[in-house]
């Protein structure tokens, strides 16, 4: 991961797991920002013709941004801050 303290101050980070792969992003970290930092920009939702959707208004009016947390279905990553031991799902399942 790149470096993401250039000051080198001590920066405090929490470990998550995103679709099972463990990565540290500083703590306060939104999901929406940890999924960039980590993935790169990557839908997190498919359209109903299957084409990748992501993240968008980045305050949770479109609900682009939907994952799943701890088990818990469509939860707005732009509104949810990172915790240590988080488990982000980003895998779409529109039956779900």
């Amino acid at each position: 991961m790149p470096d993401h303290n250039p000051g080198g101050t001590n920066l405090v980070e929490v470990e998550i797991r995103i679709d099972g792969q463990a990565c540290r992003v500083p703590a306060g970290t939104s999901v929406a920002a940890a999924l960039t930092i980590a993935l790169g920009v990557r839908g997190t939702r498919a359209s109903v013709r299957g084409m990748p959707r992501t993240m968008l208004c980045g305050m949770g009016i479109c609900q682009e941004c939907r994952v799943g947390i701890d088990g818990r279905a469509h939860v707005l990553a732009c509104q949810t801050t990172c915790r240590d031991g988080m488990r982000i799902d980003t895998t779409w399942n529109p039956e779900s």
